[in-house]
């Protein structure tokens, strides 16, 4: 017989199970504001980091969201919003990523194909300047994290396919977040370097600009793929 090997909770895994728990019983209710990061650490006796590691989860599942210069709030939901369940594990591991991955290749192989038939010049020109950014943000991994997203968002703006845009906006946080994980395993897997991550990207771009939709296609399966691939590896030597 096989036995799941029981693994412990991190702080801010409780710190969030805790959070959501006061979310879920209404005793923190839609548009409510959290305490902020140094009072939330007093209050569950436990670091500010494991506080800001919370907060992130909770914003990456679509619970909350941080507004710059007025705080945390607890977000108003919509019946037709995506959700993603919490269960032990209340950040998405790499497990969770890999799930992600899959939902990107079904999602942005269309959603390429699509847009390298339509796009518009105001379009390429959206993309080539998140490929700029991506270029010049050496050393700065949010500019990084940034432009990459906007590149992939662009994209699907580019398919002008309502739907295929509005799916894409349902899943572009959870995208954001995991593009961070994602992105560093990239770089610190000594695989390949960032001017290889902007050159995927470009490849990417010179094909829905020349309208070659089944290449575009190809090289998009071809770069989710090769970070399937350094997660897959991470996960085997990590044995998650």
């Amino acid at each position: 017989m096989q036995y799941k090997k029981i693994k412990p909770k991190k702080i801010y895994e409780e710190v969030a199970e805790a959070i959501h728990g006061m979310i879920r019983s209404r005793q923190l209710k839609p548009g409510d504001k959290l305490d902020s990061v140094q009072q939330l650490a007093e209050n569950f006796q436990v670091g500010r980091s494991a506080i800001r590691e919370a907060l992130t989860a909770l914003r990456a599942m679509g619970l909350i969201e941080i507004r710059q210069g007025e705080g945390t709030y607890v977000r108003e939901f919509e019946s037709e919003q995506i959700s993603f369940p919490l269960s032990t594990a209340i950040l998405m591991n790499a497990h969770d990523t890999a799930h992600l991955l899959e939902v990107r290749k079904i999602l942005e192989a269309g959603t390429v194909f699509s847009a390298a038939k339509k796009r518009t010049e105001g379009q390429l020109q959206t993309m080539k300047e998140a490929l700029e950014d991506m270029k010049h943000a050496s050393g700065n991994k949010e500019l990084g994290e940034k432009a990459d997203l906007q590149f992939h968002m662009a994209i699907a703006e580019s398919s002008h396919n309502p739907l295929l845009i509005s799916l894409m906006n349902h899943v572009s946080g959870l995208m954001g977040e995991t593009m961070k994980d994602t992105r560093r395993l990239w770089l610190y897997s000594k695989q390949t370097t960032t001017d290889r991550l902007h050159d995927e990207h470009y490849a990417i771009y010179e094909a829905i600009k020349e309208q070659k939709a089944e290449e575009a296609r190809n090289m998009m399966l071809s770069h989710i793929e090769n970070v399937e691939n350094i997660l897959h590896k991470y996960i085997d030597q990590a044995k998650i």
